[in-house]
């Protein structure tokens, strides 16, 4: 590389950095794009050209020329197939300006990785095919960038040397496309023809546009003038890690994510509203006075107060929203589909939250048109707009308010996968004359005076497995011994509170909630309380167990093979459900989670009935629930 380039390699302190995005719809040019942009920004090593050439012949698509494609489609099934299947990050720099830019895929199947490249950009550059004008993809790119702030967005026009640089081909596309795109907010739309693999517009002025008289992309990008996310914004810091590294010291670690803070200022903590001082601001290079947005600090206080991961600090004047429900958009991300009402983990910032709901759908959107349609679960790549209910509050800002406190991820409790991603739009509030009566009766003593430890015995199986026979023996067992009980049967709920309720995986989500909410109030009254419910999904009942005290639950998995239960039949289900009559049946055309560990594990091929029942008895006496009398 020559001196000039060098010198644009090396670091500035004084220039700005735009991070910007790379979207649309597959096979629009967005990787040969960037390359090209790489190529003629002249950050591109010898060695690499050599690397690229040879890739070139093997995997590239543009003949005896250069694919530029290739410089950021780096896994060996991308270059394969020719598309882009991770986020690409590339940094590169100029006199004027440096920039981190990713490159997303286009593919419907990948967009979740597009959400994540979006998350943190500034500027969204969107490749449209001159050929094929504005897609589905182009489309829901764009409504993904607009609900994760993206406030700018510049519409490449690629490919216009395959439509011989007609103006009107441009124009219409750039009509289409502001129509579309509207409604969604944007502060400014930029639209420049560019042919990335010749490099037309993409560094400097194209002969073959001269009906076009706006700038090149690359004088774009350094010109456009974008306030820095953080300026103006309240100070907020996450606390990532308590620093404890003698008796002496206590700190707290983490990235300032917005504003700034001075050594002597008071803040708050904003979850439990304890007030301190700043007493030191600790840095790798040493003290220092000040700590603004993107410093990673270590804060020490005047004071002793309690303060963990997770913990939100705030000037007291600029605190944010507390709350444990709030409004979000959320992007679902994954192939199994969000039902509300399922539990699930969250985290906002650095605070993890153990559980959390969607608890309603008020509408996903139609990507397409913008439209807002109903709803009753979100699928892979689905956007809606929902209701979130929290275990316990969480300090928050709305999106709008602050990209960095404002968003949040959803996460399956017993993969670790994440599997969707929120933006929140407002906080709920319960209704102020709504709170906690305090009761001077408990379930302690209630239990006490009926001489038993209240508990929820919860039988789950496949249909004609004979959970309601081994419940109804139990029963009956437990009522000759004097205990007090109450058997809630699945078949019977329906009639009458769950009589709204139909067999979609959300319904029966919702079914499981509600019995355990009727069974967890039976518990506070000091019942022993019996449950017959085919509850098919591990992350249902495992939210029961997570409903009542340590304890308290008792899973008991009646295990018959389908063959034998279909053999029974007793309601002539599994006939209608293989005729499709029935729909949504476990066993047949809906799944059955199995218990992994079930507290009572009841083998009934060979086992008559009241042996079972004698295996729950026994469960019930080993662990203190009754006495033998």
């Amino acid at each position: 590389m020559d001196a000039d380039a060098l010198r644009g390699l090396a670091p500035s302190d004084s220039k700005d950095q735009l991070r910007l995005i790379s979207c649309g719809s597959v096979d629009d040019g967005k990787s040969t794009l960037i390359g090209r942009l790489l190529h003629d920004s002249r950050m591109i090593y010898e060695d690499q050209l050599q690397t690229l050439a040879r890739e070139s012949v093997k995997h590239g698509t543009t003949g005896d020329d250069l694919d530029f494609a290739l410089l950021v489609d780096g896994l060996e099934a991308e270059r394969e197939q020719g598309i882009t299947i991770d986020v690409a990050y590339r940094f590169f720099t100029t006199p004027r300006r440096s920039f981190v830019v990713a490159d997303t895929p286009g593919h419907e199947q990948y967009t979740r990785n597009m959400a994540t490249g979006a998350s943190n950009a500034q500027l969204a550059v969107m490749l449209i095919d001159a050929r094929k004008g504005v897609l589905v993809q182009t489309k829901r790119h764009s409504l993904i960038c607009s609900l994760l702030g993206i406030r700018h967005v510049v519409v490449a026009i690629n490919k216009v040397d395959l439509v011989d640089y007609r103006k009107e081909v441009f124009d219409r596309i750039v009509g289409d496309y502001v129509a579309f795109a509207s409604s969604l907010g944007f502060t400014s739309i930029v639209a420049i023809p560019i042919a990335a693999r010749y490099g037309d517009n993409v560094t400097s002025q194209s002969s073959n546009t001269d009906w076009y008289h706006g700038p090149c992309l690359l004088d774009y990008l350094e010109s456009v003038d974008l306030e820095s996310e953080t300026a103006g914004l309240p100070f907020r810091f996450a606390v990532q890690w308590v620093n404890r590294p003698n008796l002496d010291f206590r700190g707290y670690a983490g990235t300032v994510a917005s504003g700034s803070i001075a050594v002597g200022e008071e803040i708050i903590v904003a979850a439990s509203g304890r007030h301190s001082r700043i007493k030191q601001i600790v840095t790798y290079d040493g003290e220092a006075g000040r700590a603004e947005a993107g410093d990673a600090v270590t804060i020490t206080l005047v004071d002793e107060i309690d303060i963990g991961r997770g913990d939100i600090l705030a000037k007291p004047t600029e605190r944010p929203e507390v709350a444990d429900q709030f409004s979000a958009h959320v992007i679902w991300m994954d192939q199994e589909a969000m039902v509300p009402g399922r539990s699930y983990a969250l985290r906002i910032g650095t605070q993890s939250i153990a559980s959390g709901s969607i608890t309603a759908i008020k509408y996903k959107i139609d990507v397409n048109t913008g439209a807002r349609l109903a709803a009753r679960t979100l699928s892979l790549n689905e956007i809606g707009f929902c209701n979130v209910a929290l275990a316990n509050a969480a300090a928050f800002d709305t999106y709008e308010a602050n990209r960095r406190t404002g968003c949040f991820i959803v996460i399956d409790r017993y993969t670790n996968r994440t599997v969707g991603a929120g933006m929140i739009v407002f906080p709920l509030r319960r209704a102020a004359n709504i709170a906690w009566q305090p009761l001077s009766v408990g379930k302690t003593e209630r239990a006490a005076l009926k001489h038993q430890r209240p508990c929820i015995v919860w039988f789950t199986g496949l249909s004609g497995a004979g959970k309601s026979t081994i419940a109804n023996l139990v029963d009956q067992r437990l009522f000759a011994m004097s205990h007090h009980t109450m058997l809630l049967d699945g078949d019977n709920l329906r009639h009458g509170l769950n009589r709204d309720l139909g067999f979609t995986e959300a319904d029966r989500v919702e079914n499981i909630r509600r019995a355990g909410e009727v069974a967890k109030i039976m518990l506070d009254s000091g019942l022993i309380v019996i449950c017959s419910f085919i509850s098919p999904y591990k992350a249902e009942r495992d939210m029961l167990r997570d409903l009542v005290g340590k304890g308290e639950f008792i899973e008991v998995f009646v295990d018959t093979p389908i063959d034998e239960c279909v053999r029974r039949d007793p309601k002539g289900l599994y006939t209608k459900a293989r005729s499709g009559t029935i729909k949504n049946f476990t066993g047949i055309d809906a799944p059955y989670e199995a218990p992994s560990a079930p507290d009572v594990h009841l083998k009934t091929l060979g086992q008559q009935p009241e042996q079972s029942a004698d295996m729950v008895l026994n469960c019930l006496v080993t662990r203190g629930i009754i006495a033998l009398r």
